[in-house]
């Protein structure tokens, strides 16, 4: 089955290139002489019709940087016209997405470590995000914002200590690199047939006494998926207990726009400013049609939801450099927010009847109303940071000495509010927000304010570069909690880290060369971690509450890569990498019993069962308990990541190009039932697809098949496997003269789904001995999407 979709899809994919052939010859556009180098020092200023019109297949950069670095620029991705950034990262070597819905690419980990391990920053500079793991969302900036990418393998001592993956740095369009202007109109279509437009524009021009460049875009987004659950009493799947089919429908539209502005200022001085803002505007509908045989009953229950909300991501930074006492200066100031406003809610519509109607068809015929019941969360965030940095090069010797201070304060303020309703009647649903009661609100405020004063030293030679530099991070945290308006109190923490890190890069020969980088990282803990709120059931029967006394974990990490040059484009390169991690953060037991089984020993005792606590403790032992989080030891994560993209000159191809990339990835962790891996770790991913050139006929078509491998993870209660299945995405493009194209592409043509099984256990005790209370099959799918896109150069 699963060839026969693989080869139907690449069917239609050759067919779309064929109907290509046929447009006029009398339209091609010749190939212009000269190519664009693997080395962007090579490169001149980009014209942005180049970017519009691209005759040449582009290949990942080659970087002059010491640490080990992937660059890859725009037109890299183009051809397959992705809408954001997570759509182009899904074509770099190791970056993942477990956790994401099928056909979504938000939450990017690099080496397969979750989201707050992997640092996204833009134009250099750390950005807030709606994770309470402190990730950042990378499918909220669209793609047409971007000038490249770059993937960060180890530290530097300039740049933020918390990138134990590694970094994404998400360089946007500066208005000192590009001339010229284009528009960008396109139009979606999903395979239920809703169709979405999409519209972009950027220019560049001379405007008060230096450059600037603006661009804007407006992109609908949608996304349905359905989605099938089956439930069974254990992992044998003899006997199934309830099942649900839900369909979800992501609507919206995303607003965005960036401004850039760069001017020389006396003999040696350059000022320049650039902002982004992003609004995310989305109602998320579901409705899921569940059905459960519970003793002698069939229950069926009808579960509409809604989660309207409305985001905003926006950043603003200023930089002036100077040459002074000999050397250059350098001053950054940077400030960026997330505002998160959510209503979420959600109904249950419970209908009974006898176990004759239990089946695999909804059905409330001959049953009997039970209740309708309605709860709803109301969601304000809001994550604001502000940066300020002081740093100075100059030449000592043959060396370049750099040293500076960072300075940066962030302040993270949550207000979570619950409501309820319950009709008297059936038919009857609630109107938000009039006929809701209030059920309790919890708010937090989390500050942090660091300051991170580093030196480095460098030095670049024809064989040898090299860089060897010190960071000492210094942090100071504040958590307040509150919940019904009343303060449970205020923690304060300080800690420290000093961080080496140290690069080497050998250039063997003009193709060959060796990177080499030791480096100590830090993460963290989460937001959620650090609250000290306790939060009933949150683990099966178990409670939990945070730790704001958590240290932050460590890792001693090293990179080896081997990069070789194909003729004038292609690279292809291999890179081993190492993280020793310390103070691994890891779910421990408080040894305090849950407050569900507090509950019941009251209750014993106000029935009179039990004489006083120790009795009702001796008649009814506890088997839930509270749960926090702590330093409890060590992990470590290892692997390999190989990546090619070159033409097959060798061959005689010159208009083909070939793009592949594996990596695999292995690590060890000890939690509370022996060793696993890092949580949600994909144990591979690889991406591989060509590009046919037609330069006679101005013409181009591609193809990528991309692959995920199986993620595990397991925590207090539950066990989960998930795996994501094959994606195919092609594409064919016709330029005309030398400011127009068009394009079409297609994404998802095997119809990828996303797989997750779960082993769910009420305590440890159950999880231990395998007693399971469900075993839990969970299936979905999107369907395949269509995209037409025209750009105009002017």
């Amino acid at each position: 089955m699963h060839k026969t979709r693989l080869a139907a899809a690449l069917t239609r994919a050759l067919a779309a290139a064929a109907l290509l052939s046929t447009l006029s010859p009398a339209l091609a556009l010749d190939s212009p002489s000269g190519s664009m180098t693997a080395d962007p020092a090579a490169a001149e200023a980009k014209e942005l019709d180049r970017i519009v019109v691209m005759p040449e297949i582009v290949y990942r950069n080659r970087t002059d940087d010491i640490a080990p670095v992937l660059s890859y620029d725009l037109e890299y991705f183009q051809r397959f016209e992705p809408s954001t950034v997570g759509d182009m990262l899904k074509r770099v070597p190791g970056v993942g997405f477990v956790g994401s819905d099928i056909m979504e690419y938000d939450g990017a980990q690099l080496r397969g470590l979750g989201g707050g391990y992997t640092q996204v920053l833009i134009n250099g500079k750390k950005v807030p995000g709606a994770g309470d793991d402190r990730s950042f969302f990378v499918d909220r900036i669209p793609a047409e914002m971007v000038d490249h990418i770059e993937i960060k393998r180890s530290a530097s001592a300039n740049r933020s200590g918390d990138a134990m993956a590694g970094a994404i740095n998400i360089v946007l369009r500066d208005a000192y690199e590009f001339t010229g202007g284009y528009i960008r109109v396109g139009v979606n279509r999903w395979y239920d047939g809703e169709v979405n437009p999409t519209f972009g524009a950027v220019t560049s021009f001379d405007a008060f006494g230096g450059r600037m460049l603006a661009g804007i875009n407006v992109q609908d987004r949608y996304r349905r998926k359905e989605k099938r659950s089956d439930r069974f009493t254990d992992n044998t799947m003899t006997e199934k207990v309830s099942w649900e089919d839900q369909t979800e429908v992501k609507d919206g539209r995303d607003y965005s726009a960036n401004l850039s502005y760069t001017a020389d200022v006396g003999d040696s001085g350059r000022f320049s400013i650039d902002g982004f803002y992003v609004k995310t505007d989305r109602d998320v509908t579901e409705v899921s049609f569940e059905e459960e045989l519970d003793d002698d009953e069939t229950i069926n229950a009808r579960v509409p939801g809604l989660n309207p909300y409305d985001q905003k991501n926006y950043g603003i930074a200023a930089e002036y450099r100077f040459d002074m006492a000999g050397g250059t200066t350098k001053l950054e100031l940077d400030h960026a927010r997330f505002d998160d406003n959510e209503a979420t809610t959600e109904g249950e519509h419970v209908y009974v009847s006898g176990p004759e109607n239990w089946d695999e068809t909804w059905s409330i015929d001959g049953a009997e109303w039970e209740e309708t019941a309605y709860e709803a969360d109301a969601i304000e965030a809001k994550d604001a940071e502000t940066g300020l940095k002081l740093a100075h090069m100059r030449p000592v010797g043959a060396a370049e000495l750099e040293f500076g201070v960072d300075h940066r304060s962030k302040k993270r303020e949550s207000l979570v509010t619950s409501y309820e309703w319950e009709a008297d009647e059936e038919g009857q649903t609630p109107a938000w927000p009039a006929d809701y009661e209030l059920d309790g609100s919890v708010a937090s405020v989390i500050e942090e304010k660091r300051l991170d004063p580093y030196i480095m030293l460098s030095s670049k030679g024809e064989v040898f570069s090299w860089e060897a530099g010190l960071r000492y991070e210094t942090t100071k945290s504040e958590v307040e909690y509150i919940e019904d308006e009343e303060s449970e109190g205020r923690v304060d923490k300080e800690y420290d880290e000093l961080l080496p890190s140290a690069s080497l890069r050998w250039d063997v020969t003009d193709a060959d060369r060796i990177n080499l980088s030791l480096a100590r990282t830090v993460k963290r803990p989460n937001f959620n971690e650090l609250i000290p709120a306790v939060l009933d059931g949150e683990f099966g029967d178990n409670d939990y509450i945070g730790n704001p006394e958590l240290e932050p974990e460590t890792a001693n990490g090293l990179d080896l890569g081997f990069e070789h040059r194909l003729g004038r484009k292609g690279v292809v390169g291999l890179n081993f990498f190492y993280r020793d991690v310390k103070d691994l953060i890891e779910l421990v037991n408080t040894g305090e019993p849950s407050e569900e089984m507090q509950d019941t020993w009251e209750e014993m005792i106000e029935d009179g069962d039990a004489v006083d606590l120790a009795d009702a403790m001796a008649q009814e032992p506890a088997e839930s308990w509270l749960y926090t989080s702590a330093n409890v030891g060590d992990g470590k994560v290892w692997g390999f990541e190989f990546d090619l993209s070159t033409p097959l000159s060798a061959f005689g191809l010159d208009d083909t190009g070939v793009f592949v990339n594996y990596s695999w990835v292995k690590s060890e962790v000890e939690d509370f039932m022996g060793t696993r891996r890092f949580n949600d770790q994909a144990k591979s991913v690889y991406n591989i697809g060509f590009i046919q050139d037609l330069p006679n006929l101005a013409a181009s078509f591609g193809v990528t098949y991309r692959k995920q491998g199986d993620a595990y993870s397991r925590i207090l209660g539950e066990e989960a496997i998930v795996r994501y299945g094959e994606e195919l995405d092609v594409f064919v493009e016709k330029r005309f003269g030398d400011s127009f194209s068009a394009r079409l592409s297609a994404n998802n043509l095997l119809d990828a789904s996303k797989d997750e099984f779960f082993d769910k256990f009420d305590t440890l005790e159950d999880q231990l001995d395998r007693d399971y209370d469900e075993y839990e099959l969970e299936t979905e799918e999107a369907g395949p999407s269509y995209q037409l896109v025209m750009r105009w150069a002017f």
